[in-house]
């Protein structure tokens, strides 16, 4: 089986990076892994061959993985292009990849000025927010709070909340986990 010398040079590079980052010697990162200085001196260098059985101590020992040691360098991992979608009367571009296995979600999200605020909505977790443009009325409970441009909520969800822009449109950057993810920018149900 042949290697792919760019993906051993990405490889090398990480493993050689993780080490220098932690403030490590080859002989501390080595003793760590359980493998000898030497062996992983020309692993970094190119003069050893990369072998799994090597890739799984040192990745351990740099509370990594193999996966996150083998990542792709192309850029098609690093730029994510929105398209945004309406949902609920929101346009939202969602800003994190579907089903990429992160904790939580990313979006911008546009409101605009409406005659009633959209039935609050509870699940499990937190939302959080940030306004970039314009002032959003947030229905928290029987509450009602401005944020203004340049300002965050966050807040727990179990408690009926929306959002609505106030005097205009605004825009915003929200995170959200699984449930909030499922709640707010999936089409209801």
């Amino acid at each position: 089986m042949t290697q792919d010398p760019d993906l051993d040079a990405t490889v090398r590079g990480r493993l050689r990076s993780l080490r220098l980052a932690r403030g490590w010697t080859l002989e501390e990162l080595a003793g760590r892994a359980h493998v000898s200085p030497s062996t992983l001196s020309r692993l970094e260098t190119g003069d050893r061959r990369l072998a799994l059985d090597l890739l799984v101590p040192l990745a351990r020992a740099l509370d990594t993985t193999i996966d996150e040691l083998v990542a792709s360098g192309s850029d098609d991992d690093v730029i994510i292009r929105p398209r945004k979608n309406v949902v609920d009367g929101m346009t939202v571009w969602p800003l994190s990849r579907p089903g990429g296995g992160a904790a939580r979600s990313v979006a911008k999200m546009r409101l605009t000025s409406r005659r009633r605020a959209p039935e609050p909505r509870v699940h499990p977790g937190r939302d959080w927010f940030y306004v970039l443009s314009g002032t959003v009325r947030l229905h928290l409970g029987g509450r009602e709070l401005l944020v203004q441009q340049g300002e965050a909520a966050e807040f727990a969800t179990m408690t009926p909340h929306a959002l609505t822009a106030h005097g205009g449109p605004a825009e915003i950057i929200s995170i959200f986990d699984h449930d909030g993810e499922r709640t707010h920018l999936s089409p209801p149900r």
